[in-house]
């Protein structure tokens, strides 16, 4: 199933990552350094709240998130070791995307969506920082331990800290825009 570009082009803009200026062309918009802290902020809440929803799942279903968040991990350690921020990173959304999933709700979702979308390159900036995938993967180990043991106070809050953090690794980056 083909996708007409100018159809495709239609659907960036309507998510806020193309501009579309008439007779001139369609650019990647850039966020400032205000857009992009917003954006993080509103993830962190909606990634917390996934993660207290989950957290209070039933077992079985507990279990099988747990089982899901365990082999994106894995998955994220390998690509880690190999140095593949794509693998890593498709990971990375796998693991947040199976929480999310969860909880339960679809508004929630489909808002986590649209934040996720206009923060693709910036995560990947984050990522690609040699601090980055390794704290990552050691908060995404607390945040998955928490899920498994049906804590829901624990896992929402480390999962508001884990963007959070990732959001302070960035501050350089954004500093940098900012001048």
């Amino acid at each position: 199933s083909r996708v007409p570009v100018r159809e495709a082009l239609r659907e960036l803009e309507a998510t806020g990552l193309v501009v579309a200026r008439k007779n001139v062309g369609v650019f990647v918009r850039e966020f400032s350094p205000k857009e992009v802290a917003d954006l993080y902020e509103l993830r962190a809440v909606l990634d917390g709240h996934a993660g207290l929803r989950a957290g209070a799942l039933a077992e079985a279903p507990r279990r099988a998130l747990s089982r899901t968040l365990q082999a994106a991990i894995a998955a994220m350690r390998k690509a880690a070791r190999q140095r593949d921020l794509a693998a890593y990173y498709a990971e990375n959304l796998r693991f947040h995307w199976a929480i999310v999933e969860a909880a339960g709700n679809e508004k929630l979702a489909e808002a986590y969506r649209a934040v996720v979308q206009q923060l693709h390159l910036w995560r990947l900036k984050n990522l690609s920082q040699p601090i980055g995938m390794a704290a990552s993967i050691a908060e995404h180990d607390a945040i998955a331990r928490a899920l498994r043991e049906g804590d829901p106070a624990t896992a929402g809050r480390l999962l508001a800290e884990h963007v959070g953090a990732a959001r302070q690794r960035l501050e350089p980056q954004l500093q940098e825009q900012r001048k």
